[in-house]
């Protein structure tokens, strides 16, 4: 990262102007947005501490580093330009990632682990150095076998990202890190047979993303409403690593996203919230516009897109199913006990003696040419998860901010602050609901006990099979104007008293007479209500619970029922809710 050195507080003459001159040193070496997020784990660690100054610098040497500066300047600390950084003797440098001219860096070094451990094959760095040079550094950039010289013990071995001599020791054969961080003695054991001459840097630390994980595991309910997950609803992940051979990736033996995406459709709306949660690398890669233009439809139809940096575990906590790839995040869901289905494996850049390689072998996978409804039910029904990520993830589960709090304050030769070592908990994410516009297809059918079946398919090409009456549902900001002349319902969403919309009764007349083939006008007013007209010119309101059923299915309901005022149940996924209609005001 470029620019000018900085005066306060470090420099040549920064005591003529820093406030607090007697600071300890710590330096965050920041790689990209990924290895930011594991740094963001452990920089609260020193709260409260006036002895602590904190400055950030990054390597420039990672290929991903749009979204860096934006999240640089939110963690708002001191930003060196990196040769100042190099300049410097700070009292201790944290890493969460290899790259750039860390065996350079004046103080201690202490690297966390990447990710959950170090599991991905990569290419060899250029002879004699250690910038991206032939061989990319990035982790699972690719793989080749090292060439003559190479350190890596066994031969025709390829090198694995942070547990080859190629990253851990500089051209003297020392190790670059003073303490390499690692969350479970089974990676102590790999580092030991890969890199003995690192070995003695390891530190057992724990997995501070994953405690983070644990500890918000009693606000699942809470993520779950956040995230617009109703009453008889699962929620359903997709989760893509970043890679030619991930989920998201199109170099696998098969392209699977084009497939699942076409997949979607088959899920009633009712019964699954879909969210989709990709990593930085690929929203910064390829740009955060870009990848909402490639899933625009999928969005539309009523997926989320979760923020890769503040939500995706909070989605993680929250889901009933994860259908992903060998990304550490698919990891992190077994390890939580959510049964996860594999649609990519990444066999050509996974290491076959890691954690992740063994997890991915148990794992059940995706058909990508089969329905996906039953794939998911059978998933869910069995609950079976690979034993490996309960007991490998991390050996001290609860325990990596006392250990890492432990480690940084012994590296800068201070004592440790009173009170607990404490990881900040996980915030409330801002609520997501789903506001579908792409036409939703529905089924409605009274049952014998007098409640209405309801199934909605959104984005769905034919009308779906099952028994009941099939009727188009249209959103007032579809995509295509010209379906809203087909509907039989045409909704949209916006509070009773928005002064831009008028009333919702009025609205409701406006369009029926401007669609003559729609029976019913329904705005949605909030997360339990909607305003009803019906072509007879009879108004009513409809009233549920907040984390019930979707106002606009409800609604739907009234085309197999009367609008008499009293109580309306509405069965969908095997769930019975209890809606109240009552005659407009």
């Amino acid at each position: 990262m470029l620019g000018e050195w900085i005066t306060v507080p470090v420099g040549a003459d920064s005591a003529r102007w820093t406030t607090r001159s007697g600071c300890r040193q710590v330096l965050l070496v920041v790689h990209n947005v990924t290895s930011a997020t594991r740094l963001l784990d452990v920089v609260h660690l020193f709260r409260d501490d006036l002895r602590v100054q904190l400055t950030a610098t990054c390597p420039g040497t990672s290929a991903f580093r749009s979204g860096l500066p934006e999240l640089l300047a939110s963690l708002g600390v001191p930003v060196l330009p990196w040769d100042q950084a190099l300049a410097l003797a700070p009292d201790l440098a944290i890493s969460a990632s290899f790259g750039g001219q860390l065996q350079d860096i004046k103080g201690k070094l202490t690297v966390l682990s990447h990710g959950v451990g170090y599991n991905k094959k990569l290419a060899t760095p250029g002879a004699g150095s250690r910038e991206p040079g032939a061989g990319s550094r990035e982790p699972g950039a690719g793989s080749r076998e090292p060439g003559a010289g190479s350190r890596e013990p066994g031969a025709g071995r390829v090198p694995t990202f942070g547990m080859s001599p190629e990253w851990l020791l500089d051209e003297r054969g020392e190790p670059i890190a003073d303490a390499l961080v690692l969350s479970h003695p089974d990676q102590l054991d790999r580092l030991a047979a890969a890199c003995p001459e690192a070995a003695h840097t390891a530190v057992l630390g724990g997995d501070p993303c994953f405690d983070r994980i644990l500890a918000a595991l009693p606000r699942r309910d809470a993520f779950r409403r956040a995230l617009g997950v109703r009453s008889g609803q699962r929620l359903l992940v997709l989760n893509s690593t970043w890679n030619p051979t991930s989920l998201f990736g199109d170099g696998g033996p098969d392209d699977v996203l084009p497939l699942l995406l076409a997949r979607l459709p088959e899920l009633p709306l009712d019964e699954y919230r879909v969210a989709v949660v990709l990593h930085p690398n690929v929203w910064h890669g390829h740009g955060p516009g870009q990848v909402r233009l490639w899933l625009d439809g999928a969005h539309r139809a009523g997926v989320t897109l979760v923020d890769p940096v503040a939500d995706w575990r909070q989605a993680l906590v929250a889901a009933d199913a994860v259908v992903g790839d060998f990304g550490s995040v698919s990891y992190y869901a077994a390890a939580l006990g959510t049964p996860v289905l594999l649609a990519a494996t990444g066999a050509s850049v996974i290491d076959d003696g890691s954690q992740v390689a063994a997890f991915v072998r148990a794992a059940p996978k995706l058909d990508p040419y089969a329905a996906l409804g039953p794939q998911l039910e059978e998933l869910i029904a069995k609950g079976e998860v690979p034993s490996g990520p309960a007991g490998l993830t991390t050996s001290a589960p609860g325990g990596s901010a006392a250990l890492l709090r432990s480690l940084f304050y012994r590296t800068l030769d201070l004592p440790e602050p009173n009170g607990p070592a404490l990881l900040d908990p996980l915030p409330l994410p801002a609520h997501q609901p789903p506001e579908v516009t792409t036409p939703v297809r529905v089924l409605t059918g009274a049952g014998a006990d007098g409640a209405v079946e309801v199934r909605r398919f959104a984005a769905a090409r034919y009308e779906p099979a099952g028994p009941g009456e099939a009727h188009l549902v249209v959103h007032e900001d579809t995509l295509d104007p010209g379906s809203l002349a087909l509907a039989d319902v045409i909704v949209r969403h916006g509070s009773a008293d928005d002064p831009r919309l008028g009333p919702p009764p009025l609205w409701a007349g406006q369009t029926l007479s401007r669609y003559r083939s729609c029976t019913l006008a329904v705005q949605v007013t909030g997360p339990a209500t909607c305003t009803v007209r019906h072509r007879s010119g009879a108004v009513v309101e409809l009233t549920g619970t907040p984390d019930g059923i979707d106002p606009a299915a409800a609604a739907s309901a009234l085309l197999a029922a009367d609008l008499r005022p009293g109580v309306l149940t509405v069965r969908s996924g095997g769930t019975d809710h209890r809606v109240t209609v009552t005659p407009a005001r």
